[in-house]
């Protein structure tokens, strides 16, 4: 005996059920694709949102990269005046010969600081609201305070101290405290190392990270000729010189 299955009336195409059952996939099908497109558009902007936090936060440390390099080179050259001030002064008669070890000091007594990077953090909003770590914004704060402190009892009072006192003898040169000088340098350095260190791990960030924001940085810089152009002007003038002394000399027969 054949038996013959019929599909049920209710289920035959164009019936009413049919149409919710067709509905109803319709909304599912619809409800998962914009689940899927709001879903990849949120994980695509959070990850635009943390490169960016991630590299406003490198901005910031290449900063204070660029303010610890100034303080090494200070810390060697007051490290070294300190020696041979102390030499000076047990031997007053090796002035002269040590008397260009100071310069690189004096040099690095008229040292300014980039500010920029330090404006667009502490007025920016949008920095504030991209970095949202309070406790970084407050380690970054501290950095740069420490930099404005170290300016204004290292660099400026030194200056002034060579500026009042100078280095012409002996006796004027033992009047600047280069001890305290390379003490106070060195304090100031490790403190901002410190806080550089602490930054990095607080915001997961590694040396090597550094390392390619710096030579992305560097990418950017176009090839001078200005080395080329001041050898062009430092022979012209030489050359004008040579002349100049030239004349003198026969206006002087």
């Amino acid at each position: 005996m054949n038996v013959k299955l019929h599909t049920p009336k209710t289920l035959k195409a164009g019936s009413g059920l049919t149409s919710v059952k067709q509905f109803l996939l319709s909304i599912v099908a619809t409800s998962i694709s914009i689940a899927l497109t709001f879903g990849t558009a949120a994980v695509i902007d959070h990850h635009k949102k943390q490169q960016a936090k991630k590299e406003m936060v490198m901005m910031v440390i290449n900063d204070f990269d660029k303010t610890i390099e100034i303080l090494q080179k200070a810390d060697t050259a007051f490290r070294e005046a300190s020696r041979a001030e102390q030499e000076v002064a047990i031997y007053p008669e090796k002035f002269d010969q040590l008397r260009n070890t100071f310069f690189p000091a004096v040099n690095l007594s008229q040292e300014s600081f980039p500010e920029t990077i330090e404006k667009i953090f502490s007025t920016s909003i949008e920095t504030f609201n991209t970095i949202g770590d309070v406790n970084f914004v407050n380690e970054v704060s501290s950095f740069y305070l420490n930099r404005q402190r170290y300016k204004s009892t290292v660099l400026d009072r030194f200056r002034e101290d060579i500026e009042e006192k100078g280095i012409m003898s002996p006796k004027t040169l033992l009047e600047v405290n280069f001890p305290e000088y390379a003490y106070l340098n060195w304090a100031f350095l490790q403190e901002m190392k410190d806080t550089r260190d602490k930054c990095m791990l607080m915001m997961n960030v590694s040396e090597k990270d550094m390392i390619k924001f710096s030579e992305h940085q560097t990418s950017y810089k176009v090839n001078s000729t200005g080395d080329s152009l001041n050898l062009e002007m430092l022979e012209e003038f030489q050359k004008a010189e040579s002349l100049l002394f030239e004349a003198q000399e026969k206006l002087k027969n």
